[in-house]
């Protein structure tokens, strides 16, 4: 009998205790020394990263600017943020409902794939606010809201064809709306994507699948089929992707940094990024300057910026670096 009491004593205040725990959200990857070899066509051996922005506020789905600078995303402050070709920093919208990835279109409008109010950091169980595929600039216009008659909830990633069309992720799939509005799926939640990327000619879809990368094929109007695996990651799960001109894809996988594959899926070496790799664009001159978003900032005494327990670490850094690779120019992304 004295057994169990206490066995039942000691969970029930085992219970109490764990729900009084603040919620375990891990710190960033501290930054790191990285050394970068040679990737014949794509980067030259020792080149060297320049950190050009960190900040508390988040950062994601960058995409390059016709300036050469680049826009990214900060979901918690609902803005999205800018660097010039020189590295200085503005604010290029706000009130942007939580958007947490950038494309910028045919026609030249910013669309953003909202996030609302769903950050895991704050309160997304009482969270009411549905998710829309929303034209930014230079006019706000909602392009999705729902599939099925079901609303979208926290959008994921954005990739924009030539033709006015759009490929897009929230939590329970990933899908396409064409110009005219109508949205179809791509894929359930059986894959998880996080980046995506359409090939240089368009007829093809890749979006990351934790370590695998699948491919689909693209039709006429847009539309996809034939779902197969294209790549495999060596690093961490991919995230976000960027392309260049010769069709290479370059896949954030975490600490690995980003992973480079050529157009017929080849595995051609990594770019170490100094810290966890997630997002990335090519920009700058003639677009031969690749930029790389990793997790967590150096606070003002150079240590790595942490939070205090239960708090979500939403600190970024951006870096660049000179490629001989040139980004395709086809599209923004």
């Amino acid at each position: 009998m004295k057994t169990r009491y206490t066995l039942a004593c000691c969970v029930a205040l085992g219970g109490i205790a764990a729900a009084q725990q603040p919620r375990a959200f891990p710190q960033p990857t501290p930054e790191k020394q990285v050394t970068v070899s040679a990737i014949a066509g794509v980067i030259a051996a020792g080149a060297q990263w320049t950190l050009v922005w960190q900040g508390a506020d988040n950062a994601d789905g960058l995409v390059g600017t016709s300036d050469g600078g680049i826009l990214f995303a900060q979901e918690q402050p609902s803005t999205v943020g800018r660097l010039d070709a020189n590295d200085r920093f503005s604010i290029a919208e706000r009130n942007t409902r939580g958007t947490g990835a950038l494309g910028i279109d045919h026609r030249g409008r910013l669309i953003g794939a909202e996030r609302t109010c769903s950050d895991p950091g704050g309160k997304p169980d009482e969270c009411k606010e549905d998710a829309n595929l929303t034209a930014l600039s230079p006019t706000r216009q909602v392009i999705a809201s729902r599939f099925g008659g079901k609303p979208f909830w926290r959008m994921g990633e954005v990739q924009l064809d030539s033709r006015g069309g759009a490929y897009f992720s929230d939590e329970n799939g990933t899908y396409f709306v064409n110009p005219s509005g109508t949205v179809s799926l791509v894929a359930d939640k059986s894959v998880r994507t996080n980046g995506m990327m359409l090939s240089r000619d368009e007829k093809t879809l890749y979006l990351t699948n934790g370590r695998t990368i699948v491919a689909f094929d693209v039709q006429a109007d847009g539309t996809t089929g034939n779902q197969r695996d294209f790549a495999a990651l060596k690093g961490g799960n991919g995230d976000g992707m960027c392309i260049d001109g010769e069709g290479r894809l370059y896949v954030s996988a975490g600490d690995a940094g980003f992973e480079v594959f050529s157009a017929q899926g080849a595995h051609l070496g990594v770019i170490p990024l100094p810290r966890s790799a997630s997002s990335c664009a090519f920009s700058g001159p003639d677009k031969k300057v690749l930029y790389g978003k990793g997790g967590g900032m150096n606070g003002p005494d150079g240590r790595n910026f942490t939070t205090p327990p239960g708090v979500r670490n939403n600190a970024k850094a951006i870096y660049k670096i000179d490629t001989i690779a040139q980004g395709y120019l086809g599209r923004a992304k």
